[in-house]
């Protein structure tokens, strides 16, 4: 196996399939049957998901509400489709576990590091919600640093294109996908990748990144047990 433990990344918006909101439970079933050929494999994993498709914080100023406030209830979003993840991959018998970075005991445990890590090791799927319990910090923030507290081998981004381009290959046909790159080659030239927040608690702790399209079947199995290249790594 290329990685014993992952930290998986999804976005929010990746759970809306072709709806324009909420949560496509195709989609959810799809994520939920390559997570389990992955764990079948051995590998440890922990999930963070985002809330988007429900509710982003960044909205909040416009609409009106207090920056703080709307990142609180982006938090809460990330639980409902953590909670989302939960259920699908426990329909396929896999053993979850729920942790959140705010307390609220009634559906998930409040994240304590070592019990994380504890779960991780009796072979229990780990999804963290509720980001790291603050405002201002995004779900990339708390995919990289729950990386970090878990000791993950590598940070997992799935998203809906197949790595990192020199262009958005949706506006520009011309634009070339990297297999490799450092951290230094992405903030030079200025690849969005993460949040820099993220991305910088990555390279001080010497994390790898692969961003890699979920979207495609077999791609989470096949990076993982490292039988071809799939997305680009940043490390």
């Amino acid at each position: 196996m290329s990685y014993k433990r992952i930290l998986l990344k999804l976005s929010g918006e990746a759970l809306m399939g072709d709806q324009n909101y909420g949560i496509d439970s195709k989609r959810l079933e799809q994520y939920a049957l390559e997570i389990q050929r992955v764990k079948e494999q051995g590998v440890e994993i922990a999930i963070v998901i985002g809330g988007g498709n429900i509710y982003r914080g960044v909205q909040a100023e416009a609409s009106g509400i207090d920056r703080v406030q709307g990142d609180y209830m982006g938090m809460l979003a990330t639980v409902i489709n953590a909670m989302a993840i939960q259920s699908a991959l426990e329909k396929h018998g896999m053993y979850t576990r729920l942790m959140s970075g705010i307390k609220m005991e009634a559906v998930c445990e409040p994240f304590i590091r070592r019990r994380a890590v504890r779960h991780l090791e009796k072979g229990r799927i780990v999804i963290f919600g509720a980001g790291i319990g603050n405002p201002y910090f995004t779900t990339d923030s708390t995919a990289s640093l729950r990386a970090i507290e878990v000791e993950a081998d590598v940070v997992l981004k799935g998203t809906r294109v197949d790595g990192v381009y020199s262009a958005d290959p949706e506006k520009d046909p011309s634009a070339v996908r990297f297999e490799k790159l450092s951290f230094d080659e992405v903030i030079q030239n200025g690849y969005s990748i993460m949040d820099m927040t993220a991305f910088t608690l990555c390279q001080e702790n010497n994390v790898p990144i692969i961003v890699f399209d979920m979207n495609k079947p077999g791609n989470l199995e096949r990076l993982v047990t490292g039988e071809e290249q799939v997305g680009t790594l940043i490390s």
